[in-house]
């Protein structure tokens, strides 16, 4: 399954994402991540320097899908700012500039 936009392909199914009962905010493209990390949290009781690769791989993968939407809409921000510079050339103003102003 494909998420359009995105690099990152989706690997982990959707029935492998609610058999491991993983939340759906974090149903992304990191999720195949997640699973595994969530499993050493519970095998480990939850201490926090066990699991320390595994969670690095997946706050790696998370910010770097998050530079990916902001590299995104930087893009779409540039472009309406230059179809709005576009559109603002052409046009006739409705209050007419004086020659002493």
């Amino acid at each position: 399954m494909e998420v359009p936009g995105s690099s990152k392909p989706m690997i982990a199914t959707q029935e492998e994402m609610a058999e491991a009962r993983v939340p759906i905010p974090y149903r992304d493209q990191c999720a195949h991540l997640l699973i595994p990390l969530n499993k050493c949290r519970h095998a480990e009781f939850f201490l926090p320097w066990k699991c320390e690769n595994e969670r690095h791989v997946y706050e790696k993968c998370e910010y770097e899908l998050v530079m990916e939407r902001m590299l995104q809409m930087q893009k779409i921000r540039e472009a309406e700012a230059k179809l709005k510079q576009s559109h603002k050339q052409g046009t006739i103003p409705l209050i007419p500039k004086t020659a002493n102003a």
